[in-house]
């Protein structure tokens, strides 16, 4: 029997805390996500779905929203469901259940990395980063950026503090644009 310890994306088995300055980038592992995706002509279907799963609507075009789930908006139709994975491990299986065949889902858990970017001067920091206009997004707006040529999504948590989700298997050159750019802002 094999004895496996999980990872962070960065590779170690806590989460990565850098503070410089007033900023603090913390990576996330403790979320689980699936993609959804309404098939033709069971859109209407998919949202009634969503709404049961986030207890609120389904986002429209760059919004996130939710309580336990939550879901932020990824392209027409389509959103990434996101909860925490000590609760919601079998996030895509639960979300299979409630959309049946009206959308196809996806387990993007480990597909993924999140990183949370906090602190007075974030909006600076967020600027050169990424070509998002990030000081118009009010809290509960997502947006789908470019950081480091990595195709990634942010969303404004407060006016404090943002996540950036990009891809798993770049998680250390992400992780290098972002404490870059907060060592230009320190």
């Amino acid at each position: 029997m094999h004895d496996l310890t999980p990872i962070t994306a960065l590779g170690s088995d806590e989460a990565r805390i850098d503070t410089i300055g007033n900023l603090t980038c913390r990576e996330v592992p403790e979320v689980a996500l699936a993609a959804v995706s309404a098939r033709t002509g069971k859109e209407s279907q998919t949202r009634t779905a969503i709404k049961k799963l986030i207890k609120a609507d389904a986002p429209d075009v760059n919004r996130f929203d939710g309580g336990t789930v939550s879901a932020f908006w990824s392209g027409p139709e389509q959103w990434m469901l996101e909860a925490s994975f000590d609760s919601h491990e079998d996030l895509a299986a639960r979300a299979k259940v409630i959309l049946k065949t009206n959308a196809t889902v996806v387990e993007q858990t480990d597909a993924w990395t999140r990183f949370d970017i906090f602190g007075d001067d974030v909006l600076d920091a967020m600027e050169l980063l990424c070509n998002a206009n990030t000081r118009s997004m009010l809290v509960g707006a997502c947006t789908r950026s470019s950081i480091h040529h990595l195709g990634c999504f942010i969303l404004c948590r407060n006016t404090n503090k943002f996540s950036v989700y990009g891809p798993r298997a770049s998680a250390g050159s992400l992780h290098h644009a972002i404490l870059t750019a907060l060592q230009t802002i320190a």
